[in-house]
């Protein structure tokens, strides 16, 4: 006999809604290999460096909002742990990837002037000079070491200061020198601000260090002062 109760009707199919991050990284890779950095946003080369740090999770509110806190690409690779730390969701994991970015990037800068004559390569030593400091958030005073024929011995930051100052220890510098066989040196130092124009105090203390050096027949060769808005050298500003 059939069965006479109302026949339920067919279900409506649920609707299917297509997440946009499935497949994301794997399209990212690829027009990353076939663009270059040039075919992508500086967020989402964040993001591929990113994805090392977290394997399935979406890091592209991560890399926006560390865009976002210090300002640009170099800002976010340059920018100190404990400051990293400060953007919610990003992990040890994930600083410990844009740290290795970083001095993978000054490594390579820093190849450039290595073992080369210094002043055959100015560009390339103000290219290295420009990524070391240009970013960093307190002044460091920075001294390249070169021996008789101008090929870099020894690159050391000196002294680290505050926002807006760091100490130089002229005696300090010429008795390092010595140490190193070094006759000839390069000063270099950051305005966080950003602009690179010298100040008195500046001014003041390279003579200082000229005088000193000069006295031990060591030459200065130039001071250079780097920011985010460029570089100024104070011996083309003939202030030294």
């Amino acid at each position: 006999m059939p069965d006479a109760s109302p026949r339920s009707p067919d279900p409506i199919p649920a609707l299917i809604v297509k997440d946009h991050r499935v497949g994301h990284r794997d399209r990212l890779r690829e027009r990353f290999l076939n663009a270059g950095a040039e075919g992508i946003a500086p967020y989402e080369l964040l993001e591929l460096i990113l994805f090392r740090a977290q394997p399935r999770q979406d890091m592209k509110p991560l890399a926006k909002a560390l865009l976002a806190r210090f300002g640009s690409f170099a800002e976010v690779l340059t920018a100190r742990p404990d400051r990293l730390r400060e953007v919610k969701g990003i992990g040890d994991a994930a600083i410990v990837e844009l740290k290795i970015v970083e001095a993978a990037a000054q490594q390579m800068v820093k190849g450039a002037v290595a073992k080369r004559t210094v002043l055959g390569s100015w560009a390339a030593v103000m290219d290295y000079c420009r990524a070391a400091q240009a970013f960093v958030e307190r002044e460091e005073f920075r001294i390249l070491f070169l021996d008789k024929r101008n090929v870099l011995i020894r690159d050391e930051v000196q002294s680290t200061g505050t926002v807006d100052h760091t100490p130089a220890y002229p005696r300090e510098i010429i008795k390092r020198a010595l140490e190193l066989g070094s006759t000839a040196l390069i000063l270099v130092h950051n305005h966080p601000s950003g602009d690179p124009t010298p100040s008195q105090a500046d001014i003041t203390m390279t003579k200082q260090i000229v005088a000193l050096a000069r006295a031990m027949e060591i030459e200065v060769h130039d001071h250079l002062i780097v920011g985010r808005n460029g570089t100024q050298s104070l011996r083309k500003l003939k202030l030294m």
